[in-house]
C-alpha cells in the first residue's frame, strides 16, 4: 500500500504537469501487486476524485465544447469497457495494459503525431474510455487526442480532466452493474484520492517552473516506466 501511496503522490503531480497518463501509473502499480478487480476498483473512485480536484483548480479554462463531445464519447467506451473486463481471465487484463504501454511508448519515442477534428473526440474518447476501463490505459491515449485539437497548457489539463471525470464514474457503475465492483477496496480508493489531491497541488506549483519543452520528455519517462510496470505484471 505504501508503494501505491507514493505512486498516487507521483501521479498526481506527473497528470497536473503534463495533463494525463498519472492514472496508468496508479493503475499499473496496483495490476504489478494485486488482482485486476482490486486494482480498477481501487483506481477508479481514486482518479474520479483526482481529476474532480483538478477540474476545480482549472475550472476557468476548461474548453467546454470540447469537454463534452470527448466526455460523451469516453463515457460510452468506458460502460462497453467496464462490461467487457468483467468477462476477461487476469493474464488478459494485464496483456491489454501492457499493449497499451508499449504503443503509447513507441508513439513517444517516434515523435509520432496526428490532428483530429473536433468531431474525432467523440470516437477517440470512446477508445480512451474502452482502455480505460479494460486496463486504465486511457490516459496514454488521452494525451494526443486532446493534444491534437489544439489545446495545451491549463485549458489541456482542465479538459482532459472534465472529460476523466465522466470516464470514471461510467466505469464503476459499469463495474457495479456486472457484479465485478470490489466493495472492500472502494475504501482504499479514497484513500488513494486524497494522496492524488496532494500530488496535483504540488504539481500545480511545479507547474509553474517547468518550460512547455519539457512536458514531452516528462511523457517520455511516463511511458517507458509505464512500460516496466505493464510487464512487471505480466510477468507475475
Amino acid at each position: 500500500m505504501l508503494l501505491v501511496l507514493a505512486a498516487g503522490l507521483v501521479a498526481g503531480v506527473l497528470t497536473t504537469v503534463a495533463g494525463s497518463a498519472g492514472g496508468m501509473l496508479v493503475t499499473l502499480t496496483l495490476l504489478a501487486v494485486t488482482d485486476p478487480a482490486t486494482a480498477l476498483t481501487i483506481s477508479g473512485p481514486a482518479l474520479l476524485l483526482g481529476n474532480l480536484h483538478r477540474l476545480t483548480l482549472y475550472r476557468d479554462v476548461v474548453d467546454r465544447p470540447l469537454a463534452a463531445r470527448y466526455a460523451l464519447g469516453g463515457g460510452v467506451g468506458a460502460v462497453l469497457g467496464g462490461v467487457v473486463v468483467s468477462g476477461l481471465p487476469a493474464h488478459a487484463v494485464h496483456g491489454v495494459a501492457a499493449g497499451l504501454a508499449v504503443l503509447a511508448a513507441v508513439r513517444v519515442l517516434a515523435r509520432l503525431h496526428w490532428t483530429a477534428p473536433s468531431w474525432g473526440l467523440l470516437p477517440g474518447g470512446a477508445l480512451v474510455g474502452l482502455a480505460s476501463a479494460t486496463s486504465g490505459g486511457g490516459g496514454l491515449l488521452a494525451g494526443p487526442l486532446l493534444m491534437s485539437t489544439g489545446l495545451t497548457g491549463r485549458a489541456y489539463v482542465a479538459t482532459a480532466a472534465a472529460g476523466a471525470i465522466v470516464i470514471h464514474l461510467a466505469r464503476l457503475v459499469a463495474y457495479g452493474a456486472t457484479g465485478w465492483l470490489r466493495v472492500d477496496a472502494l475504501g482504499q480508493g479514497v484513500v488513494l484520492a486524497g494522496v492524488l489531491a496532494v500530488g496535483n497541488l504540488l504539481g500545480d506549483r511545479v507547474r509553474v517552473w517547468v518550460p512547455e519543452a519539457v512536458v514531452p520528455r516528462v511523457e517520455v519517462g511516463v511511458s517507458l516506466g509505464a512500460v516496466g510496470l505493464a510487464l512487471a505484471g505480466l510477468a507475475g
